[in-house]
This record gives structure tokens, C-alpha cells and sequence, in this order.
């Protein structure tokens, strides 16, 4: 008796690449090139590189991950909306339907605000019924309320030119618009993990650190005002800024994801929630991918952080208490993996030190705007 087996070659990534995910790095690339033709003149070298550079990673992004492809396009025509809505006249903002109640700057921050709690709430409904439904809606709230952010952001950045062409900026550049990145990076960390890992069941406990800073953003806008855009200081005035800033709230999302999971494993390891929230072995696994992503990119920033000091500054490390409180952030990150990748160290202790350590990166991140002085003044309360 003869037995015979088929060997089929691997495909590879290009041979599983669709139409759909060409015609979206397409699109992508005519977006550039549309962008580059009407902008040109406001633009140096540096930034055509980030714009064609920010078409390939996306367009990449996209082919890994569909629905990052499906927001981009969704956050593309919102925008492109909202500026043909404006037609070049910022007192339309007032006067156009949609601007005044959905895409104008505010309003889709607003909107972001509202569907982020909406999520929370929902992901802590559909944990308690155990209803698989429920959370697909909870999900579907946490995409919305990030499409909404970041065509707040994209909105607000022609907002800046149309205020005048010498105020116009990136809209990363005060506590105002960085902790709408700092929601929209966390969010987008942790629905990456929920596909991943297939589970929706700790959407309401890390949302709790994105509604924190949502409080943050009102407590913000309708007390102290801060959402009104302002020129830039002169320090930030550099291409550095555009790269420096998106990787350290990268590397900060991370770090507040791992936390919020080290939250969940003490929980489970306590038996609350235990029938509910995923394995111990699940949340170990997702807090060392998150710290491990966010200790590169923090290492990046930093690196590149350095880099713009020695251009504005002349040095590249002063001791100033940013950078200070930048090096205990690395450092206390450092040794969490250490002892995960060289020690074999695993559970209680490392879960507790996550979420210490997101009392520390707090610190660095807002502590010292508020507590200290130094030549990152520019970004105090």
C-alpha cells in the first residue's frame, strides 16, 4: 500500500497581496501626490520625506492589518470633507451644517470624547453579560471614537493654515493635542491586541485609562481653554517634532495598555472577575508585547529627542528634568524586561511593577510640566 502526500509552496507576502490592497496603496500614493502638488511650497525636504515615508508605512500597515486600511480611508474622506466644507474661510466653520455639529475640529474631538465613554461603558456591559454582541459593539464604539479623533486632528491642522500660513502646524505640539494622541495610539494599541489575542473582554478595564485622559481633554477645554490653537514656540518650530513627539506617544500608549492589563491579571490572580477576564497566561503574554513595543519606541524617541536637543540646544543630553524623568522611564522599562527575557521572572511582582511604572511615566509625562521647570517648560499647564 502507497501513500502519497501534496506539498504546496508557501504563498508569499506579495503573492497575498488583494486588487482591493493595491488599489488602497494607490490611493494612498495619489493622496501624497495630490498633497505634495497643492503644498509644496510650504514644505522642506524633510517633511516631503515624512509624507511619502507616512504612504508606504500606511499603505504596509494596511496590507497587515484591514481595518487600520478601512480607518485611513475612513479618516481620508472625513477629512477631505471638512476642508472643502471650510472653503478656504474659517467663519464657515459656524455657518456649514456638518462643520458645526460633526467635522469641525472641536466638534469631531467632541464627538471622540463622547464615543470613547460610550465604549467603556458598553465593554463593561458586554463583560458582565458575557455577550459576545454587546462587545462587538463596544468595538465598533472604540473605531468610531477613533475615526472622530483623528479627523479632529487632521481637521484642526488646515484649521491652523486657514488662522494663517505662518501659524499652521502639526497638530502635536501642546497637552491639548497630544492627549487626543495619546488616546487615539492607546486605542488603536489595544484593538490591535484584541484582534490578535481574540478577546473583547478588557476593553472596559484599558479604556479606563483613555477615559482618564478624555477627562483630562474637557477638564482642559472648558476650564483653563486650552483647545484653541496657538502659534508655535519657537523650540518646536522643527521637522524633529513631527517624529520625536508620535514615537514617544507611542512608547506611552504602550506603556499605559501593559498597565491597564497588569490591572486585569491582579484582578484574575485575586479570583475577581476570573470566570470573565482572559487566562493568566493571556494577560502575562499581552503585558510583555506591550511593554516590549513601547520600550522600542520609547527608545527611538529618546534617541531622536537627544538628536533635537543638540540641533536647538547645542548638546544633546542637558540633565534637564524631562530628559531626566525620559532616562528613569527607560531605565525603570529596562530592568521590567530584564528580568522578564534574562531572570524567567513572571507574574505578582511584574504586574505590580507595570503599574507602578505607569504612575512613573505619568510623572515624566505630565509631573513634571506641572511640578518642575526646565527648558520643556513650553508644555505646562
Amino acid at each position: 500500500m502507497s501513500t502519497s502526500s501534496t506539498w504546496t509552496k508557501p504563498t508569499s507576502f506579495w503573492q497575498s497581496l488583494t486588487a482591493y490592497d493595491w488599489l488602497y496603496a494607490v490611493l494612498l500614493l495619489a493622496g501624497g501626490i495630490f498633497s505634495y502638488q497643492r503644498y509644496a511650497g510650504y514644505m522642506d525636504i524633510y517633511e516631503v520625506s515624512f509624507l511619502f515615508g507616512a504612504v508606504g508605512v500606511f499603505s504596509y500597515l494596511g496590507w497587515r492589518w484591514p481595518a487600520i486600511a478601512r480607518l485611513v480611508l475612513g479618516v481620508a474622506v472625513l477629512s477631505l470633507l471638512g476642508v472643502y466644507f471650510y472653503q478656504g474661510q474659517l467663519a464657515n466653520g459656524d455657518k456649514n451644517f456638518f462643520l458645526k455639529f460633526f467635522l469641525s475640529s472641536q466638534l469631531a474631538v467632541m464627538w471622540m470624547n463622547v464615543l470613547f465613554v460610550l465604549a467603556m461603558l458598553t465593554y463593561w456591559l458586554a463583560l458582565f453579560q458575557k455577550s459576545d454582541f454587546t462587545a462587538k459593539v463596544a468595538s465598533a464604539l472604540t473605531w468610531s471614537a477613533t475615526l472622530f479623533g483623528f479627523v479632529g486632528l487632521m481637521v484642526r491642522w488646515y484649521e491652523s493654515y486657514l488662522i494663517a500660513p505662518d501659524i499652521g502646524h502639526i497638530p502635536i505640539s501642546n497637552l491639548y493635542e497630544v492627549f487626543i494622541l495619546f488616546c487615539l495610539i492607546t486605542a488603536l494599541l489595544y484593538l490591535h491586541y484584541e484582534q490578535l489575542f481574540k478577546t473583547r473582554q478588557l476593553g472596559g478595564i484599558v479604556l479606563i485609562v483613555i477615559n482618564a485622559a478624555v477627562g483630562f481633554i474637557l477638564w482642559y477645554t472648558y476650564v483653563r481653554h486650552a483647545n484653541e490653537i496657538q502659534p508655535l514656540v519657537p523650540a518646536l518650530q522643527s521637522y524633529w517634532m513631527k517624529i520625536h513627539v508620535p514615537a514617544n506617544f507611542i512608547g506611552y500608549g504602550a506603556f499605559s495598555l501593559a498597565a491597564m492589563v497588569a490591572g486585569a491579571y491582579l484582578l484574575v490572580r485575586k479570583g475577581v472577575l476570573a470566570s470573565r477576564l482572559p487566562a493568566l497566561h493571556v494577560l502575562d503574554d499581552l503585558m510583555y508585547k506591550a511593554i516590549a513595543i513601547g520600550f522600542a519606541f520609547f527608545t527611538i524617541a529618546t534617541i531622536l529627542g537627544a538628536m533635537w536637543a543638540a540641533e536647538a540646544w547645542g548638546g544633546y543630553w542637558s540633565w534637564d528634568p524631562k530628559e531626566t524623568w525620559a532616562l528613569i522611564v527607560w531605565l525603570n522599562y529596562a530592568a521590567w524586561l530584564h528580568l522578564r527575557l534574562m531572570k524567567g521572572l513572571r507574574g505578582t511582582i511584574l504586574a505590580w511593577w507595570a503599574l507602578v511604572g505607569l504612575l512613573v511615566t505619568t510623572f515624566a509625562f505630565l509631573g513634571v510640566n506641572m511640578f518642575l521647570s526646565g527648558l520643556h517648560s513650553y508644555g505646562t499647564l
